[in-house]
C-alpha cells in the first residue's frame, strides 16, 4: 500500500513538446489580449507600460507553473510550500489593477492545463464586461477646493448652488477668524455640462468674486492606500 502511493506521488506523464507549445502560444494569444483591455479601459492619471508588460508575464509564468505540476502531485504539494514563503511588498493601489492581476493567473492557470476554450471564452467576458462598464468606471469624482474671506462664505454657496443646481455635495468646511475653505463633491460629467451650459467655467466664476482667495480641482481616485 505504502509503495501504491508513493508511486502515484511521484509517477506522472510528462507533456509532450506539441502541447508545451500549444499552451505557451495559447496563452501569449490571452496575454496580449489582456494588455490590450487594460490599455483601453484605464482610467488612471498616469499609464503604466511596465505593469501592462507584467500582467502578459504573469500569464507565461503561470502557464509554465501548472503546466510543471499538473501531473504531478508530489511536485504540487512543494510548489504549494515554496510559494508560501513568498512575500510581495509592492501594493496595488487600483483595485482595477488587482482584478486584471487575478484575470491573468486564472488564464495562465488555464492555459497550463490545456483548457483553451474555457479560457477564450471567459476572458472574450471579461473583456466584455470591462468595455460595458468603461463609461461607469470613467464617471469619476473631482473636488473643488476654495478657500476666501469668511464673509464672502455665503455668495460662493450660491455661486456653487446655481452652477450645479443644488447637486454639488460640500465634503468638508474648514473655517478661521481669517479665512474660509470649503471642498465640494460633483462628479466628472456634472462638472462638463455644467460648464458648457453656462458657458464659463466655475472657477472663473469663483475667482470674480471679491475674497476668493483659491480655487483648486482635484481629482478623487478610487485606490487602496497602503
Amino acid at each position: 500500500m505504502r509503495e501504491f502511493i508513493v508511486e502515484n506521488l511521484i509517477s506522472g506523464d510528462s507533456l509532450s513538446m506539441a502541447t508545451i507549445v500549444m499552451n505557451n502560444v495559447v496563452s501569449i494569444l490571452i496575454a496580449f489580449l489582456i494588455m490590450f483591455t487594460y490599455k483601453i479601459t484605464y482610467t488612471g492619471a498616469s499609464f503604466s507600460k511596465n505593469f501592462c508588460v507584467s500582467l502578459g508575464a504573469i500569464i507565461l509564468v503561470t502557464t509554465m507553473i501548472m503546466s510543471v505540476i499538473s501531473n504531478n502531485v508530489a511536485l504540487s504539494l512543494g510548489m504549494v510550500g515554496a510559494l508560501s514563503i513568498i512575500r510581495f511588498r509592492t501594493a496595488v493601489k487600483d483595485v482595477k489593477d488587482a482584478t486584471f492581476i487575478f484575470w491573468c493567473i486564472a488564464a495562465g492557470i488555464g492555459c497550463g492545463v490545456s483548457q483553451y476554450a474555457l479560457v477564450a471564452v471567459g476572458s472574450i467576458f471579461v473583456m466584455l464586461f470591462y468595455f460595458l462598464t468603461r463609461s461607469t468606471a470613467e464617471n469619476g469624482k473631482m473636488l473643488l477646493v476654495i478657500q476666501s474671506d469668511p464673509n464672502v462664505q455665503n455668495e460662493v454657496l450660491a455661486v456653487i448652488d446655481d452652477h450645479f443646481g443644488n447637486k454639488a455635495h460640500l465634503t468638508m468646511k474648514n473655517m478661521t477668524d481669517t479665512n474660509c475653505e470649503m471642498i465640494f463633491t460633483v462628479s466628472e460629467r456634472l462638472l462638463d455640462k455644467a460648464n458648457e451650459k453656462h458657458m464659463i467655467d466655475v472657477g472663473e466664476r469663483l475667482l470674480k468674486i471679491e475674497g476668493v482667495h483659491r480655487f483648486n480641482q482635484v481629482e478623487q481616485q478610487d485606490s487602496i492606500s497602503r
